[in-house]
């Protein structure tokens, strides 16, 4: 299976702009045969200062959702991206939501379950409650998740359960934690015994309430099962593309059978 994460310059609020580097990757995606593209976190708007967002962006962002699916029946690929989701709760905020579209159909919806603090997103979106799920799409056992929730190993013992042999990852991971995103990567990898698609952003932003300014280094990742990096960006905007073999990770998982060893009745205790 041919995969690549495109990688390009989130423009905050300008959903337009971002639909127009969307379309170019995946007409670019189409020429080199890819299968599967991964979009960054938040493609469509970026993350937007302000108590509210304006309901003309949140009308923009639904529409580029939808074209996004229409792009995968036109391009013939599997797209995956987040973007404002629906809102909920009792403070009626929207959530950050995954969503994966094959041939035009949405087969995942994904609600990112951890908000990270030190950009206060939890005063601007609502956290998700389910793990994120697991799907049969395009010949691959195919899960997802956002961002900060690389760092919690729990969430992604779900998927590894459901039996997933890809995980995309959609982000907007800062330069100064750079060397954690390919840590944590490869050991997402590793420890669940899959391929990993992660997806980062380029250029720079002011993010969050907090208005901080970071840099975006474009490090996208593309890992094997044993941790090995297939792919990497190099900062300039654009595909990073890598051929996966499934029956690498269904191989690796019958020689070290870590979910027949697992001894979830300590776990529980503990």
């Amino acid at each position: 299976m041919r995969v690549a994460a495109l990688q390009f310059d989130v423009v905050a609020g300008d959903p337009q702009a971002n639909l127009a580097a969307v379309e170019r990757g995946l007409a670019e995606a189409r020429a080199a045969g890819v299968e599967l593209v991964a979009l960054p976190e938040m493609w469509t708007l970026s993350f937007l200062p302000g108590e509210q967002v304006d309901e003309g962006l949140v009308r923009a962002n639904d529409a580029a959702v939808l074209q996004l699916g229409r792009w995968s029946a036109e391009y013939g690929v599997v797209t995956c991206g987040s973007a404002l989701g629906p809102r909920r709760g009792k403070r009626d905020l929207p959530t950050n939501r995954l969503t994966i579209f094959e041939r035009g159909a949405r087969v995942l919806d994904y609600d990112k379950v951890h908000l990270f603090t030190p950009t206060a997103e939890t005063e601007a979106f609502a956290p998700g409650d389910a793990p994120p799920p697991t799907v049969d799409c395009a010949g691959a056992r195919l899960s997802g998740v956002i961002c900060y929730d690389l760092r919690f190993p729990e969430l992604l013992r779900v998927p590894f359960r459901a039996g997933a042999e890809l995980l995309v990852v959609c982000a907007q991971w800062p330069d100064t934690r750079g060397g954690h995103w390919e840590a944590l990567v490869r050991g997402r990898a590793v420890e669940n015994q899959c391929f990993v698609l992660a997806t980062n952003r380029t250029g720079s932003a002011v993010i969050g309430r907090r208005k901080l300014q970071l840099e975006f280094p474009g490090n996208s990742l593309v890992v094997s099962p044993h941790g090995a990096v297939l792919a990497r960006g190099e900062g300039a905007a654009g595909l990073v593309i890598a051929d996966v073999d499934l029956d690498e990770a269904r191989r690796y998982r019958r020689e070290v059978p870590v979910m027949k060893d697992e001894r979830r009745e300590l776990y529980r205790g503990w």
